[in-house]
């Protein structure tokens, strides 16, 4: 009996073997251009034809290398994906792992960001050039649940020789796009891979659920976000007069006064403060906030003042920066390493690259992954105030820190060199 691309995929889940042997007919079948004896599936057919006009090597890989870990750490730091890893672990990794599966997390585009799992099948992806890093848009590797997921924006399951290329088709491989749920756009996929007997239909409704957790948990944060921004910006605009309104980095709108309601805001990539043009406000007068910019229309005045930041250490565990400007001011509590790493910027006015603050910090200077990654998260809510290369406050602040009244007390659970010789007036005396 004639078997249909439905029946080939629930003969996977009780005698994998027999249909790979049907599936790796299809494919060299289909590839070579023959009539095949199933139909392979319309989402494994398009793939396949859209690799074939491109000119793909179904024989051969050519992917470029992989990334190296100082820039997987960068992208680890900078992607939305990181909100969700406990939330694809926990609907994951548990079954993953007694099923001889594992885990694959990647970004927008294709690099494969996490890797966890059943180890012995993480050895088997070394094989396959599965590691942390490698590059598996489909367009580079074929047909694949983490490439192919990104393209038709939808979960798709890919067994065996349904692999575009010929040294994957003994696996087989789940993937789930991640979509930010405030625009729809790609933020990366996640799989589920194993050997090729570990295939089950039912994995591709499992993976689709926990990718829409992950996505509900983005949701959250960023709701969360906004909520963290309002506080801040609600006493700033209960002294505006005109016309006012405090959005995130990416434009979505936290709170507004004197004027309608808009959801989002089209701010250029790169905002700065000062007199900007920004559709559909027009001509507007741009100020930082922790998390976000205040925006007021150029036709309500604005008053000229220099800023001010204040870093306050006096009480332990109650460390704040204050920035002051024409709008008002806003403070931010501080974590122990971001109040070390801004008491140290505080210090060296001229600048202070990612090396001197590694040996500020951890007495080792090759230690600029972490101090990079610090500083990405410090710029979060006071980047408008802050340079780099190196790092720096920006000239036209004026910066102030309040130091405690003993020496002994400037931030005292730290371990930082640089911190310890700022403690050392008080134990000379």
């Amino acid at each position: 009996m004639a078997l249909s691309p439905t029946d080939v995929t629930h003969l996977a889940a009780v005698d994998a073997a027999r249909a790979a042997r049907v599936l790796s007919e299809v494919r060299s079948a289909t590839l070579s251009g023959q009539r095949a004896p199933v139909a392979p599936r319309p989402v494994i057919e398009q793939s396949w034809g859209r690799l074939l006009r491109s000119g793909v090597d179904p024989d051969h890989d050519f992917r470029s290398g992989l990334l190296s870990r100082e820039e997987v750490q960068r992208r680890r730091e900078t992607t939305a994906l990181r909100h969700v890893l406990p939330v694809l672990r926990e609907g994951l990794l548990s079954v993953a792992d007694v099923a001889h599966h594992i885990m694959v997390v990647a970004d927008d585009e294709g690099r494969v960001l996490w890797r966890e799992g059943n180890s012995s099948v993480l050895r088997k992806a070394d094989g396959l050039g599965f590691e942390l890093g490698a590059d598996w848009r489909e367009s580079v590797v074929g047909t694949n649940g983490v490439g192919t997921p990104a393209v038709v924006r939808r979960p798709v399951q890919v067994f065996a020789s349904e692999h575009f290329q010929r040294s994957q088709t003994s696996w087989t491989c789940t993937g789930a796009p991640i979509t930010d749920p405030r625009d729809g756009r790609l933020i990366g996929v996640v799989d589920v891979s194993g050997p090729l007997e570990t295939m089950h239909p039912a994995t591709l409704a499992w993976v689709d659920s926990v990718a829409k957790l992950a996505e509900a948990r983005l949701r959250e944060v960023h709701l969360a976000s906004l909520e963290r921004l309002r506080a801040v910006a609600a006493p700033v605009l209960a002294r505006i007069a005109g016309r006012a309104l405090a959005v995130d980095r990416d434009g979505w709108t936290a709170a507004v006064t004197g004027m309608p309601y808009q959801k989002r805001i089209a701010l250029p990539k790169s905002l700065a403060p000062g007199r900007r043009w920004l559709p559909p406000l027009g001509p507007c007068s741009v100020e930082p906030l922790a998390g976000g910019w205040l925006l007021r229309p150029a036709d309500e005045p604005v008053p000229v003042g220099a800023t001010r930041i204040v870093l306050d250490l006096r009480q332990p565990r109650r460390w704040s920066v204050t920035v002051s400007g024409s709008a008002g001011s806003w403070s931010h509590e501080l974590s122990p390493r971001h109040a070390e790493l801004l008491y140290l910027l505080a210090l060296h006015r001229t600048g202070r690259g990612a090396a001197g603050l590694a040996e500020d910090v951890f007495g080792d200077a090759g230690r600029t992954v972490t101090v990079r990654a610090e500083m990405s998260r410090v710029r979060r809510y006071l980047g408008a105030f802050l340079e780099h290369r190196p790092y720096r406050f920006r000239e036209d602040a004026e910066v102030e820190v309040l130091l405690p009244d003993d020496p002994h007390d400037l931030l005292p659970h730290s371990t930082a060199p640089a911190v310890t010789r700022g403690r050392m007036p008080a134990e000379a005396s």
